[in-house]
């Protein structure tokens, strides 16, 4: 061999071509070496005519006299590299070729070589041409920073979401796009930031304004600086199609899904395709039924993870949900349905609708899983087949953990059926388990569940979590325990960032059974937001509770807002005094947009609206209450009752 050739992306010493368009010179040479067809573009590059050239060893056209260019071995279909050839003029000429190899279906032999030459010197096109790439790829591109946050986003994402790059820059994709699927990608987004490895998933997800949903493979890559620490994570999607138009095995399922037979070429009804639709079916109901947003409320800043279960067993029905309550007082909630699949996906959701209903009517954490026993109770009642009793278990042995934290007070009151405890994390970084009693599995019946109370400083974190979490199966449970205490006191400014430390600490592969995990860092409500006041019953009182209403609103600068306020709170204070009994308190509360007004005293005897007859003296004060309020309620305390009402300050 006359010249090793440059590596493959080295740049040439120099190339040779006249001023003027771009080209490109193409030859063939045979097995043997000899030149067998000479291209325009060559005779141009290098000055030789064709008869010059064809029927003569390629050799000939080198600089330096030797062997061949590059090995013809049986192996080598493409070659590419920079050669010294020599111009007829006598020049050196350093051009770089790329080879390609050819078999006829006669069995002959060649190599096409071809070498684009540029033309006349133009203002440098990387940058635009980067530019315009990015933007204008048909696929979908977003560049998110370090912190997860959207930096750049091209035409497609733009157009896929209906969204602007101005828009969206800045968010988080859970944020633009509220979705599981948006939930695992930003935790593989994470993934991709620590450990630097390229991930990929698939997920079919619906587009903005369709009914349909879009299959999508999703790629996340890391982008490094010159010293090769991860500064960003690029996402790119391509779409598979619509569940409804492309011609995606998808669509046989979803087609005998209509029918209830099998679609021409799908697998029989009990094979591999049924059991896909079916956990399609379920991983579908399982996130219509979880929550897509959470709540506005002030107490608690929150972050929440949903992984479902990846081995045979299929998903599960572990499930959370946030639930703001009276008094800006927020429940957390964290589930486990016994079993697997469609039935206790739908276990699930009746049993979550079931806790925010007990939840609407401020029932203790003690008597809501009372009240949830014994629905789990009634469930395996009637759903009791005595040929397959595996199968109407009705979720008995099913676990619930349920916290109510009040940021007035911040007491944290919890209780537990059978679930894991919450973990606790203090401002100053130590980490332990509250010690909350077990209470049994739900669906036992007879046995009671009790509550702690704790009080926590204003910035702890809070972590509830289902036991797929801990993954008991591969380890220790001390061991398991150990590694989320040490992913929860690493320091972060954001609660998404704790999450996916936790689930990047825990979580080795997909999990087999469902995960669920709420984080949750404590807020309080100071004195300059709270004001309580002890009133004796007397009807003289309420003036002076419209009077003491007023003068707390202005020194809050609400005084638009200090009419509706007056007429509740007179309302309220007035049922007290005439209903109720001693001591009566008033309490009002400015959380943000929302003003409440409460009034406790020592009856237990709640009210109810009731329409009044046209020469009736009252039972107008609720029905007023309920239409100048957002809403209002009754809440039981261990001795008495609080009635309550919030007012929006929207636009006050």
């Amino acid at each position: 061999m006359a010249q090793l050739p440059t590596f493959p992306g080295d740049r040439p010493q120099e190339t040779s071509g006249s001023a003027g368009a771009a080209y490109t010179a193409t030859a063939t040479i045979a097995e043997d070496g000899v030149v067998t067809e000479w291209g325009a573009g060559a005779r141009r590059l290098l000055g030789y005519a064709s008869s010059e050239v064809v029927g003569q060893p390629a050799a000939r056209l080198l600089a330096e006299d030797g062997g061949a260019v590059w090995e013809t071995g049986p192996g080598r279909d493409r070659w590419n590299g920079t050669v010294a050839l020599r111009h007829r003029d006598g020049r050196r000429v350093e051009v770089p070729l790329l080879a390609h190899r050819w078999t006829s279906t006669g069995g002959t032999v060649k190599w096409t070589v071809v070498s684009a030459v540029p033309g006349a010197a133009e203002p440098s096109w990387e940058a635009p041409l980067n530019e315009w790439a990015f933007a204008q790829s048909p696929c979908f591109l977003a560049v998110f920073d370090a912190d997860l946050r959207l930096q750049r986003a091209n035409t497609g994402m733009q157009r896929t979401l209906s969204l602007t790059e101005e828009q969206m820059r800045g968010l988080r994709l859970p944020e633009i796009a509220p979705d599981p699927v948006s939930d695992e990608t930003e935790r593989r987004m994470r993934l991709v930031v620590e450990t630097g490895e390229p991930q990929q998933l698939t997920a079919f997800v619906p587009l903005t304004g369709e009914g349909s949903e879009h299959g999508w493979e999703t790629s996340l890559a890391a982008l490094r600086d010159r010293d090769g620490r991860v500064r960003a994570v690029c996402l790119a999607a391509h779409d598979r199609g619509s569940a409804e138009h492309a011609p995606h095995p998808e669509h046989l399922r979803l087609a005998e899904e209509l029918t209830d037979r099998p679609a021409e070429g799908a697998a029989p009804p009990d094979g591999p395709g049924r059991e896909h639709r079916e956990h399609t079916t379920t991983m579908t109901l399982q996130r219509s039924l979880l929550p897509h947003t959470l709540p506005q409320q002030g107490a608690l800043e929150i972050a929440t993870r949903y992984l479902p279960a990846g081995g045979e067993a299929g998903v599960g029905g572990d499930w959370f949900d946030v639930i703001p309550l009276s008094g800006a007082r927020v429940a957390l909630v964290v589930g486990d349905v016994v079993g697997h699949g469609i039935r206790a996906s739908a276990t699930m959701g009746r049993l979550r609708t079931a806790v925010r209903t007990l939840a609407d009517v401020d029932l203790p954490p003690d008597e809501l899983l009372t009240h949830l026993d014994d629905l789990i109770i009634h469930l395996s009642a009637d759903e009791a087949d005595p040929d397959a009793p595996e199968e109407s278990a009705g979720g008995i042995g099913t676990t619930c953990l349920y916290v109510v934290y009040d940021p007035v007070t911040r007491l944290c009151t919890v209780a537990r059926a059978g679930h894991p405890p919450p973990a606790v994390v203090s401002p100053e970084g130590s980490v332990y388990l509250l010690d909350v009693p077990a209470g049994p599995p739900l669906g036992l019946g007879g046995l009671p569940f009790e509550t702690i109370e704790v009080e926590l400083p204003e910035g702890s974190l809070l972590a509830l979590y289902t036991d797929g979490l801990l993954q008991i199966r591969e380890r220790d449970l001390d061991e398991a325990l150990d590694t989320l205490f040490s992913a929860l006191t690493k320091p972060a400014a954001a609660l998404d960032t704790v999450c996916d430390r936790v689930l990047t600490a825990l979580l080795t592969r997909r999990p087999e059974d469902d995960v669920a995990l709420l984080v949750a860092r404590t807020r309080a409500l100071h004195t300059d937001k709270v004001v309580v006041w002890d009133l004796p019953s007397d009807p003289s009182v309420v003036a002076d509770a419209r009077r003491y209403t007023t003068e707390q609103l202005t020194a809050w600068e609400l005084d638009e807002a200090s009419f509706v306020a007056e007429l509740v709170v007179s309302e309220l204070v007035t049922n007290a005094i005439r209903y109720g009994r001693p001591p009566i308190q008033l309490r009002l509360i400015h959380e943000n947009d929302t003003l409440i007004c409460e009034v406790s005293d020592a009856s237990s005897t709640a009210p109810h609206m009731r329409r009044a007859r046209t020469f009736d003296e009252g039972g107008r004060g609720l029905l007023l209450v309920a239409q100048l309020a957002e809403r209002w309620g009754t809440r039981h305390a261990p001795t008495g009752k609080t009635i309550w009402a919030e007012q929006s300050l929207v636009g006050f």
